[in-house]
């Protein structure tokens, strides 16, 4: 041996590992924020078909105004909007000093057009196959209680189709009907 030995040559020292259930990772910092969001959104609800709000128990249809020639049009439309519109809105219907929301509106337009026909031969007329009548109407649905409107509308439109040869009062009950349920879905769909 010599005088100058070598000494024992030690081993590199590592740094102290931590736990891993002290030293937060990656995935534990995503959970946390999760389950912080989570608990941040615990106060909001969805409830679907929410229209109307709760405090709406009733609704009244007023009368609606006619500007158009068809004198029975608006005594048929308010009718058709008693019989279904409280119903569909989940609301019981009530007279106009008792209701807790009104529908009003007006019937602005009533065209009958002939959107399906057939060219006729050189020097006949155009053969028409099918009618359709077009009612529009502009419309609100007010909060009474609150008085704000919640719904409402300045051209909502129903066709309804009839064959040439047969009544208009056929295509006249289909327009009305697609109408209350345009005014129905856009009701809802503002909630």
């Amino acid at each position: 041996m010599s005088a100058t030995a070598a000494a024992p040559r030690r081993a590199p020292r590592r740094p102290a590992r931590r736990s891993r259930a002290v030293r937060p990772t990656v995935a534990w910092r995503v959970i946390a924020l999760v389950a912080l969001a989570v608990t941040a959104g615990c106060n909001y609800s969805f409830r679907a078909g929410s229209f109307p709000p709760p405090h709406i128990r009733s609704l009244a249809v007023e009368p609606f105004r006619n500007e158009t020639d068809r004198f029975d049009l608006a005594d048929a439309l308010t009718a058709q909007l008693q019989r279904e519109l409280p119903a569909a809105l989940g609301v019981r219907a009530a007279g106009l000093d008792a209701a807790d929301a009104v529908v009003r509106g007006t019937i602005t337009r009533y065209d009958v057009q002939a959107p399906n026909y057939r060219v006729g031969a050189p020097g006949r007329p155009a053969e028409v196959l099918q009618r359709e009548v077009r009612i529009s109407v502009s419309v609100e649905i007010v909060d009474r209680i609150q008085n704000v409107v919640l719904w409402s509308s300045s051209s909502e439109t129903g066709e309804g189709l009839f064959p040439e040869g047969a009544p208009e009062e056929e295509g006249r009950m289909a327009a009305l009907e697609i109408l209350v349920q345009r005014i129905v879905d856009g009701a809802q769909s503002n909630w």
